[in-house]
């Protein structure tokens, strides 16, 4: 946390560089290790939604509340979205089986390949947690300053380093 003296200055070009592309705001502010864990974390997440729920996991039309979420990963949301509708939508990957009507579509049709159940489910959630994810490396890359997680000397931080200090300097004691 940043003290009165110390300001925050907002990182928005690494903030837009994180919804391009997971973990990479921080790769462009210096954060090497960070951007890495973060793009691992989140690349992983929605990959893994993709295969358990199939590319219909994501679904702009259909599922337009869980995409909102998926949207937070970026373009490649899209991308699946895309192909979600360029190949099970309009039939070109399996052939359209016809469902029972109903008052708002007479006739209406779905893709022999369509994620049904829980599968499909937990891929949708994956995805969505994708993308709440991303949000908050987002956030971080946008008030973390540049090169922050650079070695200061030692490879320990935070309450392991402070331990490690007070051990040496007690003479072995803590």
């Amino acid at each position: 946390m940043p003290t009165e003296k110390e300001s925050v200055s907002l990182q928005p070009i690494a903030a837009l560089a994180g919804w391009v592309f997971p973990g990479l705001g921080h790769l462009v502010n210096g954060n090497t290790r960070r951007g890495i864990a973060a793009m691992a974390g989140v690349l992983l997440l929605f990959v893994t939604g993709v295969l358990v729920g199939g590319i219909d996991a994501i679904d702009r039309k259909e599922d337009r509340l869980w995409f909102i979420g998926q949207a937070a990963c970026g373009p490649i949301a899209f991308v699946v979205d895309s192909a979600n509708t360029a190949f099970l939508k309009s039939g070109s990957a399996a052939p359209m089986i016809p469902l029972p009507p109903s008052v708002l579509n007479p006739q209406p049709q779905a893709s022999a390949f369509k994620g049904l159940a829980h599968a499909n489910e937990f891929g949708t959630f994956l995805a969505f947690l994708a993308g709440l994810m991303n949000t908050c490396v987002i956030l971080d890359a946008l008030v973390r300053a540049p090169r922050s997680d650079r070695a200061t000397g030692s490879s320990m931080r935070g309450r392991r380093a402070e331990d490690a200090n007070r051990t040496v300097s007690t003479g072995g004691a803590a």
